[in-house]
């Protein structure tokens, strides 16, 4: 995909959640059905440092979208992207509490080694398919190897925002346990009712 301008009539956007991009985008590519409409490019991320996805990935505002296989290497030509803390469980949000997928951030560093490398504010939100996700599929059905497929979300945060799931009105979904660590901050505005 050369060009990956999407053609959608003006004031639409492209900005899914969390759940979005594994149940509609990311389990119909593993699943190998057509995805309407068919937007996020296939991309070898690895390669690439995060700079360079103008014009590879679909690009919405300051996010860039795409699909890689997923793999154990992430180095590129100037840096290497480092993952940041445990996977999150993605659940769907309308059937009670059903793991989808899960995500896991990345920082990107410029530099040849871990012990010698420089942060960048390039954050990189990797998605999964979980390995409950093929349970619902009939026996008579191939089961599909979900483990080769990722949904990638690259940007950069602002300086000004240190916060992981990033801040502002970027687009970016905080999950639960982000909105609880970005608020123990405000605790002494807190006032709880008294029993």
């Amino acid at each position: 995909m050369a060009d990956n301008t999407v053609n959608l009539p003006p004031g639409f956007r492209f900005c899914p959640t969390d759940e979005e991009l594994i149940v509609h985008f990311l389990h119909r590519k593993a699943s190998l059905l057509p995805c309407h409409p068919d937007v996020i490019p296939d991309l070898d991320l690895y390669p690439y440092d995060p700079w360079d996805l103008q014009g590879k990935a679909l690009g919405e505002g300051n996010q860039w979208y795409y699909y890689s296989r997923r793999t154990q290497n992430r180095v590129t030509v100037n840096g290497y992207w480092k993952a940041m803390g445990m996977e999150e469980t993605v659940i769907a949000a309308n059937s009670n509490n059903k793991r989808v997928g899960m995500k896991k951030y990345f920082v990107f560093y410029e530099g040849e080694s871990p012990n010698s490398g420089i942060k960048t504010n390039w954050v990189m939100q990797e998605y999964r398919l979980s390995d409950s996700s093929s349970s619902s599929r009939r026996r008579s059905q191939p089961k599909p190897d979900y483990s080769k497929w990722v949904i990638c979300r690259v940007y950069e945060q602002d300086n000004d925002d240190d916060h992981s799931g990033g801040g502002g009105d970027n687009g970016i979904e905080l999950s639960c346990l982000d909105e609880v660590f970005l608020s123990m901050d405000d605790l002494e505005e807190i006032s709880l009712p008294i029993s």
